[in-house]
This record gives C-alpha cells, structure tokens and sequence, in this order.
C-alpha cells in the first residue's frame, strides 16, 4: 500500500473515494464539509439525509458512504471527528476510529485509492501535531491488501509539512 501526501483542495483530487469530516448532522456545515457539500452538488446531501433518515446522526468515530455527486471519486465516505476539547485518550481513540471506520467502508466498497483529508484540525482544534501521527499510524496498522493508495490531503502548509516528516520516516 502506498501513502502519499500531497497539499491540495480535497474536492479536486481523483480517487475512488474522498473521506469528509464531516459534523454529526451530516448535512454540511464549514471547512472541508461546506467544500465537498457545495461542489459535490445535491446529490450528496440527498444521500446523507437518506442515511440520516435510516439511522439518524452520525456519531463521533464512525463513517457512512454516500455517492460523491459531481466531485472526481465515486464515493465520499462521511466520518464525524472528535472535538478535542481538553483532549485526551478517549478523543484520540474516536480518532483513530475515523481512519479505521473509513477504511473499513472503502473495503467494502472496493476502492483501490481513497484521498483523506485533515480530520478534526479545523474547527474541532485537535492539535494538528497529535492528528497527523494518529492519522498515519491507524492507516499503517490497519492490515489489509485491498486498498493500493492512500493519500492525505493538506489544505495547509503546516499539516503539509506535518505529514511529510511522518511519512518520511515511516518510509525508511
């Protein structure tokens, strides 16, 4: 499996899937949710309030799949992050939940290269230093030999950078 990490609008790279992080209303909202909710088009939203109808909200750690509407992927798989708060353990574990869920949920739907992007750096205030290395490590120790590529994707330079040292030296 490969890990890439790459500085871009997630809403424009093409993969099978692009995870959103996304708020627990699943219905949009600001940041990286507001973006693919607004280039995806209606049909996403279509299809997180037919979720939200079938099981209600989305809790922290989990993960639902939706089409992706008019974005370049197939799939956006919508995971809800932990607000950090005071942080700790707990937050961290819901966390890693959101790599593990999504992963799972790209497995099922057999996507091969699926694009994440940030999770709870934003507005959520996890520190971005503890998200980036949660963030690899779920994905490195997630065992599997369906997915080929996974990509993080920064919006900013510092997670950027964050992400390049991490994977750096995962890589040697």
């Amino acid at each position: 499996m490969k890990l890439t990490v790459i500085q871009s609008d997630i809403t424009t790279v093409k993969a099978d899937a692009i995870v959103n992080a996304a708020n627990s209303s699943l219905l949009g909202g600001g940041g990286v949710d507001g973006a693919i909710h607004r280039k995806g088009g209606s049909a996403i939203l279509d299809a997180c309030r037919a979720v939200r109808a079938k099981q209600g909200k989305c809790n922290p750690g989990e993960a639902v799949v939706t089409t992706a509407g008019n974005l370049p992927a197939n799939y956006v798989i919508h995971t809800v992050g932990p607000v950090w708060n005071n942080g700790g353990k707990e937050k961290e574990e819901l966390l890693k939940n959101c790599y593990i869920n999504s992963l799972k949920l790209a497995i099922e739907n057999e996507v091969k290269r699926i694009a994440f992007p940030n999770i709870s750096t934003g507005i959520y205030k996890f520190p971005k230093n503890i998200a980036a290395r949660i963030a690899v490590e779920a994905v490195k120790n997630f065992n599997q030999d369906k997915i080929e590529e996974i990509i993080f994707v920064c919006f900013d330079q510092e997670n950027f950078e964050l992400y390049n040292e991490l994977l750096k030296n995962e890589n040697k």
